[in-house]
């Protein structure tokens, strides 16, 4: 039994290494902005229950969205965990899963986000990371597991070990959580790592100290969860897309 399906995108972001005065979740890939892509793949999904997290120029982005999706303001940018504390209010009626997606990240399918659904179901299973595996794993968060492959927690790049750093498994920045461990969970974070901003992987740590299972689904492509971070990133994909 799925239930109710709400998803958060977060789009709040300036994007510096754009080197442009464009939101980055605007850009356009194949002349389709980023966002768009996000949205298409989450109602294709069966989601129709979509916020988006704006901050950077959010009327544009407000605009761009229009009727398709509710908007909430992040009006500081103190990371991932922050912004989606911002989306509480708009879904305290919401009992089901919330997917959490991000706006740059244009090609993840509709079959994944329904693939997390469905993983997200499974008994005593709180939350569901989507990961991708990189020859290069520099700058994301590292998946660390346990012997028995279970999923024990994220690291970020920067507050990483050399050893964890050689971690290939990532995040993508794409989850599904169970909507009270979710909010419970990023009630309980706090600005304590490398970068002073409230983390939204540390959320998955309430739920495995509070006895339950995050589990983890690897993308079969890198390419599906690449994220773009600058336009060179953007004109990769572009090429990648023709072939």
């Amino acid at each position: 039994q799925i239930g109710d399906l709400a998803a958060i995108i977060l789009a709040g972001g300036k994007g510096v290494r754009m080197e442009s005065d464009l939101p980055k979740v605007l850009h356009p890939l194949r002349g389709k902005p980023l966002i768009l892509y996000v949205i298409d793949s989450l109602q294709q999904s069966g989601v129709n229950n979509i916020i988006a997290v704006v901050g950077y120029k959010g009327e544009m982005v407000i605009q761009e969205t229009g009727s398709r999706v509710a908007h909430v303001w992040q009006h500081e940018q103190l990371g991932t965990g922050h912004a989606v504390m911002q989306a509480e209010q708009a879904l305290i009626n919401h009992r089901g899963k919330v997917i959490i997606a991000c706006g740059d990240v244009p090609l993840i399918r509709p079959e994944t986000f329904s693939t997390l659904i469905r993983e997200s179901c499974k008994n005593h299973v709180k939350a569901v990371v989507l990961t991708m595996t990189l020859e290069k794993p520099e700058g994301y968060g590292r998946i660390l597991k346990d012997d028995d492959n279970n999923f024990v927690r994220i690291v970020e790049e920067k507050d990483a070990t050399s050893d964890e750093k050689k971690i290939k498994e990532v995040n993508t920045g794409t989850y599904v959580f169970d909507r009270d461990f979710l909010f419970d969970g990023l009630k309980r974070i706090d600005t304590n790592n490398a970068q002073g901003e409230y983390y939204l992987p540390d959320a998955l740590n309430y739920i495995i100290n509070s006895g339950y299972f995050v589990n983890t689904v690897l993308l079969e492509k890198p390419l599906e969860g690449s994220g773009v971070n600058t336009k060179k990133d953007l004109l990769a994909l572009e090429e990648a897309i023709k072939q």
